[in-house]
Parts: C-alpha cells; sequence; structure tokens
C-alpha cells in the first residue's frame, strides 16, 4: 500500500508556471512507476506524464511536450510536475499515481494508486 498525496496547484495566468508534487509514503518509492494525471470538467481522466520505476525514462502526452516535465526524487519520496506555458486548456484536476507492477505507463488502469488530485485553474 502507498499513500499519495499532491500539492502545488492552484490559479494562475496562460503562460505562467507552477509546479506540482506528489508525496509518497508506505512503501519502498523507488518500486514505483509513477505517472500524472488529468481530468478536466466534462472530460474523461488523461494521461499527462509517467516516470519510469528504474530506468530514468520519461514519457509525455502530446499536449503537454516541450511544455512539462516530470521528475522524481527517490530520496524524498517525491514526484514533481513542472508546467510551463500553461494555457487555458491544461485546466484540470491533476492526480498522481503510482504503480508497482510495470516499468513505465501511460493507461490509467495500470495504476494501482491515487492521490485525491489537485486543482490547476488557467484563466486566460
Amino acid at each position: 500500500q502507498v499513500q499519495l498525496v499532491e500539492s502545488g496547484g492552484g490559479l494562475v495566468q496562460a503562460g505562467d508556471s507552477l509546479r506540482l508534487s506528489c508525496a509518497a509514503s508506505g512503501r519502498t518509492f523507488s518500486n514505483y512507476a509513477m505517472g500524472w494525471f488529468r481530468q478536466a470538467p466534462g472530460k474523461e481522466r488523461e494521461f499527462v506524464a509517467s516516470s519510469s520505476r528504474t530506468l530514468g525514462v520519461f514519457y509525455y502526452a502530446d499536449s503537454v511536450k516541450g511544455r512539462f516535465t516530470i521528475s522524481r526524487d527517490n530520496a524524498k519520496n517525491t514526484v514533481y510536475l513542472e508546467m510551463n506555458s500553461l494555457k487555458p486548456a491544461d485546466t484540470a484536476v491533476y492526480y498522481c499515481a503510482a504503480d508497482s507492477s510495470r516499468e513505465l505507463g501511460s493507461r490509467s488502469w495500470q495504476y494501482e494508486y491515487w492521490g485525491q488530485g489537485t486543482q490547476v485553474t488557467v484563466s486566460s
């Protein structure tokens, strides 16, 4: 079992930056692939970015590639999502997730553990 707590969301203007954090507790953090997903009102949850367990590989949705960066600090049991050049279309609740089974994944069903989410609102 692992517990995930996101933080860092807020209200920003288009073009601004935000850094989300996700603190994990309960099990060895480095054993988990970590992912960020988001869900906008009336839309399905979508993949944003993921960090592999051990290979140092990162994967991004096309919609955020070049603007968002996922990173992890295994010593702090924390994964981050640095978001730059934010757009109103990035407005959503952002969730972090952990997967103990696979090295890397972009499907929400692959992830066993989820945080409660943090709201990001980007005004135009």
